[in-house]
């Protein structure tokens, strides 16, 4: 009943803070609505930055599946043939890739050289006699978790992951044909820049991050005191597309622009 209580006191706090603030408070959502429905505005841009602990998506994909496995295992008799070492191998080879693409920037130049080498490799023991016993050693390298172990894994994750998606509600960059805003923060702060200030850079030499759907949109400010701002997106090639669109045009505002046009003599 305390935890009852509990989880009452933090919905009726979270609802009435909510009825507060919902008038000063300005997301992602509610830019991308207001944009929308902006006529003079046919073409534009919200983004933020992702955490890079995105990149291990898979890894929680895989962590819950282990974690299922696990669960179904100790259930009953009917799955004791699921094997924890081989589920635990599997997972840290996920694991291990994972860590590879985002540490290093792996790009189809590196991926061929690397399995060129593994041939290579692979090649030089099969000549010696070798190859059974050096795949023999990975036998040793039993890693077993419980199902408790692995959820905790996709858990902690997923938090990770759903921290950096809730930050980027209220730190985000919105670029239009005529001017980009850096929001700083969950009200009106921010900062806004002409576009004859900044230009843009898609970075997409990552190859497995590529092939994930994700990139890099560098933007890079004609004030060289400014460190250039480097935001990791979802989607890359959709956004790309939209960004090219975007930076390809000059908004004017219609309104103004008729009512100037009304108001000049006839000569």
């Amino acid at each position: 009943m305390v935890a009852l209580y509990i989880l009452l006191g933090i919905g009726a706090a979270s609802v009435g803070a909510w009825l507060v603030l919902r008038r000063t408070i300005r997301t992602r959502l509610r830019m991308k609505k207001i944009l929308a429905d902006d006529p003079d505005i046919n073409d534009w841009l919200v983004i933020f930055n992702w955490t890079t602990k995105i990149i291990f998506m898979p890894t929680i994909i895989t962590s819950l599946l282990a974690s299922v496995l696990m669960f179904l295992r100790q259930a009953g008799s009917v799955f004791e043939f699921i094997s924890p070492a081989m589920v635990g191998g599997a997972w840290f080879v996920i694991v291990f890739i994972n860590l590879l693409v985002e540490e290093y920037n792996i790009t189809v130049k590196v991926i061929i050289i690397a399995v060129a080498g593994a041939g290579f490799f692979l090649l030089w023991l099969h000549l010696l006699g070798w190859v059974i016993p050096f795949l023999g050693l990975f036998r040793h390298l039993a890693i077993s978790m419980s199902g408790t172990g692995f959820l905790l894994v996709a858990g902690i994750g997923a938090i990770l992951i759903g921290v950096s998606w809730l930050k980027g509600l209220f730190y985000y960059v919105t670029i239009t044909p005529n001017y980009m805003n850096l929001q700083q923060g969950p009200t009106e702060s921010g900062e806004h820049i002409g576009r004859e200030d900044y230009n843009t850079i898609v970075d997409t030499n990552d190859f497995l991050e590529r092939l994930m759907g994700f990139g890099r949109i560098v933007i890079i400010f004609k004030d060289m005191k400014r460190q250039p701002l480097v935001l990791l997106v979802w989607g890359i090639s959709r956004k790309a597309q939209m960004l090219e669109k975007v930076r390809a045009k000059f908004a004017i505002d219609l309104d103004s622009h008729e009512t100037q046009s009304h108001s000049e003599p006839i000569k």
